[in-house]
């Protein structure tokens, strides 16, 4: 029996009606959620019991981006055993805590064990305990410039430059938009701070997710008929501190952090 691993051989079963009632806009949508673990068969109610039962034991559910970077810690770990931690502290911006490294996330501390281990403040969100462990193992510790440059300009794969728009700058402009006191919490959770710069908006603030990687956010209030603007620049030495994968990865958990932070106040 052959097993099913892609959205297509699934919308081909499906009644195409896109009558919304599993929750999803449209048939096809809904085969790429049934892939991904997101649905289940059932929630389609215009298939059979029988048809579900059979289909179920064929799918062969592509594992989440959150498992996907849980696979990537063990090797990273098992990697910072070669790192020398006191030689390190300088090039990382850390201290050094006993035998361990301990690093600012946006004002919290994080420690690191020789071995990997994480204890933090906060929760360990696996989009950016990867991040910080690259920083630490390949972080060239390259000082600021003072300089910033958008993401686009950091990465020459513009594959990466349009991941970085759909999945960070749109939807936090959006979390912003609909909840003005997200950059409250920036300054006053996350240890925003307010800077002068040459761009045009209403606020600029920078933000630390890790000592030598800052991120500066610019927003800019809707006003009348004009829409509202939010641009994220980085140091130019951005990418000689931490991969453009890891920097990518370490905005998308800032975003989780912040998405949780504002269904809070709801």
């Amino acid at each position: 029996m052959s097993k099913l691993d892609n959205p297509l051989e699934i919308y081909k079963l499906l009644p195409k009606s896109n009558c919304k009632q599993c929750g999803v806009a449209t048939c096809l949508a809904f085969a790429a959620a049934v892939i991904k673990g997101q649905k289940r068969l059932n929630a389609c109610p215009h298939l059979e019991s029988t048809v579900i039962e059979e289909l179920d034991g064929r799918i062969i559910r592509q594992p989440t981006p959150e498992e996907q970077l849980k696979q990537v810690l063990e090797p990273l770990k098992r990697e910072i055993v070669t790192v020398d931690f006191p030689a390190s502290v300088k090039r990382l911006g850390a201290r050094l805590s006993g035998d361990k490294l301990t690093i600012k996330c946006l004002g919290k501390a994080f420690t690191v064990s020789s071995v990997g281990t994480i204890i933090s403040e906060c929760h360990n969100n696996v989009w950016v305990t990867v991040p910080l462990l690259n920083y630490i193992i390949y972080s060239a510790g390259k000082d600021l410039s003072g300089k910033w440059v958008t993401f686009r300009e950091l990465s020459n794969e513009p594959v990466w430059a349009a991941f970085f728009e759909q999945r960070f700058e749109k939807p936090l402009k959006q979390l912003t938009d609909s909840h003005p006191d997200l950059i409250e919490d920036m300054i006053y959770i996350f240890n925003g701070k307010p800077v002068e710069t040459s761009f045009t908006s209403d606020i600029s603030l920078v933000l630390y997710p890790l000592p030598k990687v800052p991120i500066l956010i610019c927003y800019t209030k809707p006003a009348e008929d004009l829409e509202s603007k939010l641009n994220v620049f980085f140091d130019t030495t951005a990418e000689d501190n931490l991969s453009i994968d890891s920097i990518y990865m370490l905005c998308v958990g800032l975003l989780v952090m912040f998405q949780k932070i504002t269904s809070r106040h709801i």
